[in-house]
């Protein structure tokens, strides 16, 4: 078996803009799919798959590992996460094309399910104004919809320091969510990196006694030190590590300690292998990962075969219950949430258990003006080119 060519797929979905990928093969009608989004760098990333395609071509896809590390190798040359999510994007069509040859899901040649079903979060549900109101009204569709768990950013622009009133205005929303839930609804904090390290302590000090799950991303990620202060000065436990591009980041993490919950993101990291290599560090650490998920439908199922194989996994991201609706109609199968529970169902068919309909694909267009900007007064309503007035 050999790779004969790669196609990409570049579609706009309202606020945000994905990359697909097939990873063609000589076996007629066997081919792998897989994703390649970073927010901002769709057709960055499509380009960086095109000059690392050369390296793939005529080789055999199930040798997965070569060729992630040949991608990866023979630029001699880091491109960091644009290179490492490139070759993410022709990994994990390996996996797939693997699991669709042998007959099995990818979670089965990770080791097999250690579970049946994952806890799921919900995020971009909130296309709305920043008020309590707002908020309350917007979170009451998240609880419809199933979900125990929501994750958020409720500071609008603020970066470094957050003034008294915003942090108030902050809190605010936040007690409307709790009240709107009740107590056993979990709530989850994505700081986006945007305080300085004495104001993610202040702030998490103010906002603990809401009862909140984690406090993401809360500091600087130009450097890592500033986490571990937070982490032991916070009173919410801190999460991070979706921005790091490489496994020895992860480490350092685990080494300098505080922090228990690791988020590695499988398309910034180069994929399964190394989402895997992150999850076995966390274990021998005593953490646990729930890996970033802000991308598509094929990404949301690269971490859901991760979730039926990683004993250590804590929760999963999941965007894409809120996404436009005729996003269901580009790929075969998507993950359903058990309203018992809050639960995600994993995917059982063969390969990551999930085809794209190219022609969906085709029918929606690359936008440039569809990318998420937090510090862009407004962006909570996530209106990407819908917001467009010119």
């Amino acid at each position: 078996m050999r790779i004969t060519g790669i196609e990409t797929f570049t579609v706009g979905a309202g606020w945000k803009n994905w990359l697909f990928i097939r990873v063609l093969t000589d076996i007629d009608g066997l081919y792998g799919i897989g994703e390649g989004t970073l927010n901002g760098f769709i057709r960055t990333t499509e380009a960086a798959i095109r000059e690392l395609e050369h390296f793939v071509t005529g080789e055999d896809p199930r040798r997965i590992t070569a060729l992630a590390k040949r991608m990866l190798d023979s630029v001699s040359l880091d491109g960091g996460h644009i290179h490492r999510t490139a070759i993410a994007a022709v990994e994990v069509a390996c996996w797939d094309i693997l699991g669709k040859s042998l007959g099995v899901p990818v979670h089965q040649l990770l080791g097999g399910r250690v579970r049946d079903s994952v806890p799921g979060y919900a995020n971009g549900w909130y296309r709305t104004e920043r008020t309590p109101e707002a908020f309350a009204a917007a979170v009451r569709t998240v609880r419809d919809k199933g979900f125990k768990a929501a994750k958020l950013d409720p500071f609008g622009t603020a970066q470094g320091f957050i003034s008294d009133a915003e942090l108030d205005l902050a809190e605010a929303i936040l007690a409307a969510i709790r009240a709107e839930t009740g107590p056993d609804f979990r709530i989850l904090i994505d700081v986006h990196a945007r305080f300085t390290e004495i104001e993610a302590i202040r702030a998490a000090k103010r906002l603990a006694p809401i009862g909140l799950y984690w406090w993401e991303e809360p500091t600087t990620r130009d450097r890592q030190e500033t986490v571990h202060a937070v982490a032991a000065a916070s009173p919410i436990p801190v999460a991070t590590g979706e921005m790091y591009d490489t496994v020895g980041q992860f480490y350092t993490l685990a080494e300098r300690g505080g922090v228990n919950i690791f988020q590695p993101e499988p398309m910034s990291l180069g994929g399964i292998g190394n989402t895997m290599a992150v999850a076995h560090l966390a274990l021998a650490h005593g953490s646990y990962i729930a890996p970033h998920q802000s991308g598509g439908p094929v990404a949301t199922a690269v971490c859901l075969q991760l979730a039926a194989a990683v004993p250590n996994f804590l929760i999963q991201e999941h965007f894409d219950a809120f996404n436009d609706p005729w996003t269901r109609d580009l790929v075969t199968w998507h993950p359903t949430v058990d309203p018992a529970n809050g639960h995600l169902s994993l995917p059982d068919a063969p390969g990551l258990g999930i085809d794209l309909n190219v022609e969906a694909a085709r029918a929606h267009a690359y936008d440039p003006r569809a990318f998420l900007n937090i510090h862009e007064e407004g962006w909570e309503r996530r209106l990407g080119s819908r917001g467009d007035t010119g």
